[in-house]
């Protein structure tokens, strides 16, 4: 869904688009309900993005795997060590303990208008909501942070690309990471 107060260029004039694909069980009211909670949870946590925003994406990513969890049929890992470092954030409550990718759902956080990036390349269901901060609360009083966007798509291996790290023994640079080859088409028809 775009947010009713962006910019006209940034929202669809029909605000949320039932004919985007979604994973299995998941539905629009799904959404709007994990929505409302990310804004609401993450409006006290805008001091994390002011000191380090690639920080507050993870707790966007987070915060929406939570929402998730608690207001869709998708459930987050129980087993910790696996929720922190595997792929999927959740799966479907009727999967086994090794989901297959169509009934796998990775949630992410950006404040990019159609990047994205991962630190795997693995196929499954992606969320992507797309955010920004805004202190003077002049988008939607009361909230500091609005998602203004989500992306709902099915990623394959094949619609990923690596991106070499610029780490190196003489210090700085960032670890590899995986992005979208081109985000803006992929995501163009999968936003809510």
């Amino acid at each position: 869904m775009i947010h009713p107060r962006l910019p006209q260029s940034l929202r669809r004039p029909d605000g949320w688009d039932p004919s985007i694909p979604l994973p299995k069980g998941l539905t629009i009211a799904h959404l709007k309900k994990a929505r409302e909670y990310l804004q609401r949870e993450l409006n006290g946590l805008v001091e994390v993005y002011e000191e380090q925003a690639n920080v507050f994406s993870g707790l966007v990513g987070i915060y929406g795997a939570r929402a998730l969890d608690a207001f869709s049929p998708y459930e987050k890992h129980r087993h910790k060590d696996l929720a922190q470092q595997r792929f999927p954030d959740l799966r479907h409550k009727s999967a086994g303990p090794k989901p297959p990718p169509s009934l796998s759902l990775e949630s992410k956080g950006s404040k990019r208008p159609w990047e994205l990036q991962s630190h795997y390349d693995h196929p499954g269901w992606y969320i992507v909501w797309r955010y920004l901060v805004d202190e003077t609360e002049t988008i939607e009083p009361g909230l500091k942070v609005v998602v203004w966007r989500i992306d709902v798509a099915f990623l394959e291996k094949k619609d990923w690309k690596y991106e070499a790290s610029t780490a190196g023994a003489g210090g700085g640079g960032r670890t590899h990471t995986f992005g979208i080859r081109n985000a803006a088409k992929v995501f163009r028809e999968k936003s809510l």
